[in-house]
Order: structure tokens, then C-alpha cells, then sequence
């Protein structure tokens, strides 16, 4: 019972993480991202939540939800502190414009080949 709770949890947190990691991005990678990643995400996390629903009580199934949604989002305040505190603004521009690009080509390239 644990474990299949814990891959549950495992499974909201996964899933949001990346609908949340959208918010990062610039619009045109954004676009990319949300179409190719975002939407296979949301459906995860939709069969996440229908996984906890079927397996455990509605309590246990809305609670999961709850620690899974404010510890992304915990996780990703944090994040952003300690990379703002790191690193100069230059400099994050430049890892995330790298970062984006990336992501558009990889992502172009596996659609392709």
C-alpha cells in the first residue's frame, strides 16, 4: 500500500514538475514545449489522479495531490532563490537562451528522425 501510494505521489510530482517548467520558458520555446511536452504531462497527471482515485480513499487521493502540487512549487520558489543569489542576470540569460535553443533542436530533431 505504500509503495503504490508512493509511486502515486512520485507521479503527481513528476507530471506537474513538468506542466510547471512551461512557466520558464520564452514565448517560442514555450509554444514548442507546450505542444510536444506540456499536453503528454497533463494527461499523466490526469492518470495520476484517476490512479490515486481508484486505489485510495478520496481523502488520500486529494491530500497526495496537495503535498505533490505545493512541493513543486516549493521546490521551484527555492530554485529560483538560490539561482538569483548564484548567478547574475547575464549570465542566466545566456544559460537559458542555450537551454531553449537546445530544446527547440532536440526536439525538432527527434520529430524529424
Amino acid at each position: 500500500m505504500i509503495i503504490k501510494y508512493l509511486s502515486f505521489l512520485i507521479g503527481i510530482i513528476w507530471s506537474y514538475s513538468i506542466i510547471k517548467t512551461q512557466s520558464v520558458f520564452s514565448k517560442k520555446a514555450g509554444i514548442i514545449f507546450k505542444i510536444f511536452i506540456t499536453k503528454v504531462s497533463w494527461i499523466t497527471f490526469i492518470a495520476a489522479c484517476y490512479f490515486g482515485y481508484k486505489n485510495f480513499t478520496i481523502k488520500f487521493t486529494i491530500i497526495g495531490i496537495i503535498i505533490g502540487i505545493l512541493s513543486v512549487n516549493l521546490s521551484f520558489y527555492l530554485l529560483k532563490r538560490y539561482i538569483n543569489q548564484k548567478f547574475n542576470e547575464k549570465q542566466i540569460t545566456v544559460f537559458k537562451s542555450f537551454f531553449e535553443y537546445t530544446l527547440i533542436f532536440l526536439i525538432i530533431y527527434f520529430f524529424l528522425f
